[in-house]
């Protein structure tokens, strides 16, 4: 049995930042979803799951910094249901990719991950750079619409678009994803 694993990106957010009316407004309706495919692939032994989270260049903040931020931020109802479990990997990133400059690939490789398996904001930024990191790594690759939030509904629906189309990303529902 291929191994899969819920990488859960960018959702430790304070919504302090520029476009957070806009996020917000999406992000509030997959936050229920996201919490139940994230206790999902918490009961599996066949899914790893994995939290990567911008450290808004703060290089010495950690796991635990980073949600303090999220919870004392201006919206703790989208971060609470969605904390990353203790016994989860976390992995801090820089830029928009959850590959650029983390261990993830590494960390895939050594959990011989065949399926991942992407959540989490912004759809047309840092979920697709990670979907088409994740593609040129021969990874097969899910991303449920119901549980990714864009800024702008339009490119958020073509980067699904092309990441079904060009990366071959398989679209679907969060209570279809680990169906067994």
């Amino acid at each position: 049995m291929t191994k899969s694993a819920l990488v859960v990106i960018d959702m430790l957010n304070p919504y302090d930042h520029q476009d957070a009316d806009k996020l917000i407004r999406h992000v509030e309706p997959i936050v229920e979803p996201l919490a139940r495919l994230v206790a999902r692939a918490r009961e599996r032994d066949d899914v790893e799951l994995i939290y990567v989270n911008d450290n808004y260049g703060d290089f010495s903040a950690d796991r635990h910094e980073l949600e303090k931020r999220a919870m004392e931020g201006e919206r703790p109802d989208l971060v609470e249901p969605i904390l990353a479990p203790a016994e989860c990997a976390f992995l801090p990133k820089v830029r928009h990719s959850a590959f650029f400059g983390t261990s993830l690939e590494y960390l895939l490789s050594h959990l011989e991950i065949g399926t991942v398996v992407l959540a989490g904001q912004v759809t047309e930024q840092c979920v697709l750079y990670s979907a088409l990191d994740a593609y040129v790594r021969h990874y097969d690759l899910t991303v449920p619409p119901d549980c990714v939030a864009a800024i702008h509904q339009d490119l958020g629906e073509a980067a699904l678009r092309m990441m079904e189309r060009n990366m071959s990303a398989r679209l679907t529902l969060s209570r279809d994803v680990f169906a067994s």
